[in-house]
């Protein structure tokens, strides 16, 4: 296979990840046995070291960061490896990394705050806010919500992608992809199938749902995640960000160049990623959110026990509810964008929270994904976390399909 068409598969296999579209559910190696009462805490954390440098090795991952706090069994929070390769900085639990998909747990707050203000309805046609949209005066924002919709996702077509790919080596400075241009890709294809007639993960959805956010609101999505979320949680480390720039310190993330080499991401412009997958944060904040979203913290309970209600069989070995996965009882995102990987999840009944980013979206398996399995398997062994295997993703055509 030609070198740029492997890197567009590679490309388009991150864009999927981010959409959750590409991500199975893969059986779990045997559980390894729960740490008895009388187990020292020392020895469970040694475990869980060698654990994650162990499949650190296997996958080539030069950096990670795990944090997990199951009450009563474990509290550990500690960085390995290697933040940037080219100088051998380690990697420290203070990084920034940016996030993916993870922050489409933010943008469905962001929504269902506006239901609880009564500003939107979940009702309302997406026509009524955003111009262009196919099928506008059909598709609700419950069908977006609940990834319905039935619209063709701009990452599944190869102009975009190679657009991307020929820009992002650019870093901070490369053209940004608005959220306006990411509707005219998708309003060229037509529609997958008819609006509420199915369930089809898809970037485009959560797009639109920020482009709805900023046209009631009149704020920029940073604006009001800041506002609404990051100040109320206090989440200083957490940003939606306007370029490629990241804040200090920051892990390097690795991905592949377009000549099939491996390369460092870190400055490439997120903004195709928009509302979808653009945001950045650590660890430590990412724990605080990831409880904060499962147990409804910003929500009015009674909208918070529908959004936790909405189940889909989604064929990933998962339930899905509004923005957020259910993997055998993890509730949260994962999320992968060149060069990082991230999972970031709560079981809410035992106020646990598991965080892992990766700075590596090379492996075949999830980088983060696969971290977080072996961990689930020593600490939650009842809950293991399967999401770690993504498919194939399929290679561009020139009609996309």
């Amino acid at each position: 296979m030609p070198v740029r068409r492997a890197v567009l598969v590679v490309v388009c296999t991150a864009l999927m990840v981010l959409s959750g579209t590409a991500v199975r559910g893969t059986p779990a190696a045997p559980p390894t046995p729960a740490p008895s009462p009388g187990v020292a805490a020392t020895d469970l954390t040694a475990r869980l070291d060698t654990a994650v440098q162990q499949v650190m090795r296997e996958l080539g991952i030069p950096g990670a960061i795990v944090g997990v706090s199951v009450p009563g069994v474990v509290d550990h929070t500690r960085a390995y490896g290697t933040g940037d390769k080219a100088v051998g900085t380690p990697m420290s639990v203070d990084d920034h990394m940016r996030i993916g998909s993870v922050t489409k747990t933010f943008t469905g707050t962001a929504v269902l705050q506006l239901v609880e203000q009564g500003r939107i309805a979940l009702t309302d046609p997406i026509g009524k806010y955003v111009a262009g949209v196919p099928a506008g005066d059909d598709i609700t924002l419950r069908m977006l919500r609940d990834m319905h919709s039935g619209l063709y996702s701009f990452e599944q077509d190869p102009e975009f992608v190679t657009t991307v790919l020929d820009e992002l080596p650019k870093g901070p400075a490369a053209g940004a992809v608005t959220p306006q241009r990411l509707l005219e890709i998708t309003a060229r294809h037509p529609l997958n199938f008819a609006p509420g007639s199915r369930f089809q993960y898809a970037n485009v959805n959560l797009v639109l749902l920020g482009m709805v956010v900023e046209k009631v609101t009149g704020q920029s999505l940073a604006e009001y995640f800041q506002q609404h979320i990051f100040d109320p949680l206090r989440l200083t480390r957490t940003s939606y960000p306007a370029d490629g720039q990241l804040p200090a310190p920051y892990a390097h993330g690795y991905t592949l160049a377009p000549d099939g080499k491996e390369t460092d991401a870190s400055l490439w412009n997120p903004a195709w990623a928009g509302a979808a997958g653009a945001m950045v944060s650590t660890v430590a904040d990412l724990k605080t959110w990831v409880l904060a979203l499962a147990k409804g913290t910003l929500l009015d309970p009674q909208l918070q026990r529908e959004r936790m209600a909405q189940v889909d069989r989604t064929g990933l070995g998962a339930l899905y509810r509004f923005a957020v996965f259910d993997v055998n009882g993890w509730w949260g995102h994962n999320g992968s964008i060149p060069g990082y990987t991230t999972v970031a999840v709560a079981i809410p009944e035992r106020n646990a929270t598991l965080v892992v980013l990766a700075d590596t979206d090379i492996p075949a398996q999830h980088a983060a994904g696969r971290i977080a399995e072996v961990v689930t398997q020593l600490v939650t062994p009842d809950n293991v976390y399967t999401l770690a295997a993504p498919a194939p993703a399929p290679t561009p055509t020139p009609t996309g399909r």
